[in-house]
């Protein structure tokens, strides 16, 4: 074979064709060392452990969790070799791993976005009463996902869930996470509520959701966010961020909507507190209704009592003012011609006189007058 002779920007291209083609991407985890920003946009580190070490590079802004000197990490990463013929890894992404290196990358980025008032109260939305549309974050393989589809089904049930299914850990879990958020909040209609899901883990596991960048998309969103991430204990910045945060996915559903057996029972006391109150109400009404009907009966017939008596008064006074029975008591009515004769100066001597009685009349004439 005969030997080829490579100018070293050649060998360097040839050495990095090689390297592209056997590992276009590695993950390597090490504890962070000689960690520093350069012109505010270049990053420089290394990774180490007891026997070795790695230079690394990647852009200011692609760290989306705080590092430090000290902290273990993972990073995701292309092997290089550099024009100067330095080896390195070009990274991706980085990510803390180890309780006390999340810990301590949390703080950072913590009280970074608390300054930023990401987490304030005042920015949060209230979550609707019923949702109708719900977009849900998570892996339709876990646990919690299953859960919390089997709680909202038995509690409500017809609602329209759409699921962005993603992996909800590793390295490139914080940009699913980034993209399925931002995919439900560019669909045109947007969605009532979304939910970001993922069961219980530990620390690692968990360390997706305390991504800068998915905090942030939690924090943008369109439609108000509700996160069921891990257990009870478990708080992760996403949760801060959210609208609402619940301690498990099952916790999510039962915040979601309301128990349908409760509200139906809540309807039945309703109406049955009505029907009780309605009953009690007509009975006072046939009550009050019947006393007046009484009252109104006993003033009717002391009304009629009344009348006949005074008809009765006043027939009496009639029949005693009954010329006719003026006459049956011995009395007479003189007239002469038509009219009564009332005083002695009505009549002359001469004068013919009809004499009313009881049983007929008598024809007379005056023959002497006196008054």
């Amino acid at each position: 074979m005969e030997d080829v002779t490579l100018q070293v920007s050649e060998a360097i291209e040839l050495i990095n064709q090689t390297l592209d083609a056997a590992y276009p991407f590695i993950l390597v985890e090490g504890e962070v060392g000689s960690f520093k920003v350069n012109q505010g946009k270049f990053a420089f580190f290394d990774v180490k452990d007891e026997t070795g070490s790695l230079g690394c590079f990647m852009m200011a802004f692609q760290l989306k969790f705080p590092i430090a000197d000290g902290m273990k990490v993972r990073v995701l990463a292309q092997p290089k070799l550099t024009a100067w013929g330095k080896f390195s890894l070009t990274v991706r992404e980085v990510m803390p791993v180890g309780e006390g290196s999340l810990k301590k990358s949390l703080e950072i980025l913590q009280a970074k976005l608390e300054a930023e008032g990401l987490f304030d109260d005042a920015r949060k939305r209230p979550l609707p009463a019923v949702p109708h549309t719900i977009g849900v974050v998570s892996s339709s393989q876990a646990a919690g996902y299953l859960d919390f589809i089997k709680i909202l089904q038995n509690r409500w049930g017809g609602l329209q869930i759409t699921l962005v299914d993603i992996p909800v850990q590793g390295i490139e879990a914080p940009a699913q996470l980034i993209g399925a958020i931002e995919h439900l909040n560019e669909q045109a209609t947007p969605f009532d509520v979304i939910a970001v899901l993922r069961g219980g883990g530990s620390a690692d596991d968990l360390s997706a959701f305390n991504h800068e960048g998915v905090v942030r998309a939690i924090a943008a969103s369109r439609a108000p966010v509700i996160t069921g991430i891990g257990h009870e204990v478990d708080v992760s910045l996403s949760d801060l961020a959210a609208d609402k945060r619940a301690a498990t996915p099952s916790n999510a559903a039962e915040l979601l909507v309301p128990d349908k057996v409760q509200i139906l029972a809540g309807v039945h006391r309703v109406v049955s507190t009505a029907q009780n109150g309605l009953e009690a109400a007509l009975q006072v009404f046939e009550a009050d209704r019947l006393k007046v009907e009484e009252q109104l009966k006993i003033a009717l017939d002391t009304f009629f009592v009344r009348q006949s008596e005074r008809v009765t008064a006043m027939r009496r006074t009639i029949a005693q003012l009954d010329p006719a029975m003026v006459l049956k008591r011995g009395y007479s009515v003189v007239k002469k011609g038509h009219n009564v004769v009332l005083k002695t100066s009505d009549v002359i001597i001469g004068d013919e006189l009809t004499i009313k009685l009881q049983d007929g009349t008598i024809g007379a004439q005056v023959t002497n007058v006196k008054h």
